[in-house]
């Protein structure tokens, strides 16, 4: 308790003391005097962009559109200020109203009629074209009327017509086609375009396989068609038959072929022996030692040209058509 107390004295003492000092002694702390000092402000400084160095770069893909769609009608445009130019007939212009015929298609050999009607005109003439397209026939006619149209029997394919009428220098046209039926049958399908010029006739005929090529014989007109299939011109030939069994040989016996060849025979052979163009051209016969004898047909038809075309039986059962000049020969299959 004693201890206690004497603390509190004690803490008691030196609280006095100090406030005693301190009204006093006052306490005085210097101060220094404040002086202009300089700050350092930083300036903005320029940071330099490192260089780019240009470099290739790929553009971007484009895209590669089709073409554009073309209307079928294009606006017309007009410029502004303009009027399009109107075209003017001449009501006195020389002119055909109408040439007509009054069938399609007729036989050989029958009369049809056409009709017509031209204005403005001194004179007016009906041609009939041939095959090349010249005048070869003509009807002078009024200008307006019917006139009847003959037929040959021969004629073949179509009829054709040309209308001329004119006023002075001034010349008007206007053709006219008629067809020619058939008369007359194929005997084979599918038949051409054309019509025959006569009917199929029967008779006996041999053929032939070469290397390069065949050999017929038509003995109603006793001739050889020889026909090459090597590229060259002519690609076939006729020969007017010679042979005389009683005279010729029919076969050559000094002449061997190879195995599986032989010579031809007869008829056949005796044109091969004698021409040296054909033997070569043709080669050897080739799988049948001898001709093949069959009964067949042969039937001709015009071209444009007015040439004769001819159609043979092949001994396969198929046709050989023959254009004229030796052009050119086709094997049309049996269907």
């Amino acid at each position: 308790m004693s201890s206690t107390l004497f603390k509190c004295s004690i803490l008691i003492f030196m609280a006095a003391l100090l406030s005693a000092c301190a009204a006093t002694t006052p306490q005085i702390i210097p101060t220094l005097k404040p002086t202009a000092t300089a700050t350092f402000t930083p300036s903005p400084t320029f940071t330099r962009e490192p260089e780019l160095t240009p470099s290739a770069t790929a553009p971007p893909p484009t895209a590669t559109r089709g073409p554009s769609p073309t209307p079928l009608f294009r606006p017309t445009i007009t410029p502004q200020g303009t009027i399009p130019p109107t075209r003017v007939l001449d009501p006195n212009a020389p002119r055909i109203e109408f040439f007509e015929a009054e069938a399609n298609a007729v036989a050989p050999g029958d009369t049809f009629n056409v009709f017509w009607s031209v204005r403005n005109v001194n004179n007016a003439v009906i041609y009939r074209l041939d095959a090349q397209g010249n005048r070869e026939a003509l009807w002078n006619v009024e200008p307006a009327g019917t006139q009847a149209i003959p037929t040959r029997r021969r004629d073949r394919g179509q009829i054709n017509l040309l209308l001329v009428a004119s006023r002075g220098n001034i010349e008007v046209q206007q053709p006219l086609t008629v067809l020619l039926e058939c008369p007359i049958p194929w005997f084979f399908a599918p038949a051409p375009d054309t019509c025959p010029t006569d009917p199929a006739i029967q008779t006996r005929m041999l053929e032939s396989p070469f290397e390069r090529g065949r050999m017929i014989y038509v003995q109603e007109r006793d001739r050889i068609y020889t026909l090459f299939n090597d590229g060259r011109e002519p690609a076939w030939v006729a020969f007017q038959n010679r042979y005389d069994p009683a005279v010729h040989d029919e076969i050559d016996p000094n002449f061997v072929p190879p195995t599986g060849y032989y010579q031809p025979r007869g008829i056949l052979g005796f044109i091969w022996r004698a021409n040296d163009t054909v033997r070569n051209r043709l080669g050897l016969v080739v799988g049948l030692e001898y001709a093949i004898a069959y009964e067949g047909f042969f039937q001709t038809a015009t071209n444009t040209a007015g040439d004769e075309v001819l159609y043979i039986s092949s001994a396969d059962g198929g046709v050989i058509q023959l254009e004229p000049g030796g052009i050119v020969w086709e094997l049309i299959p049996p269907p």
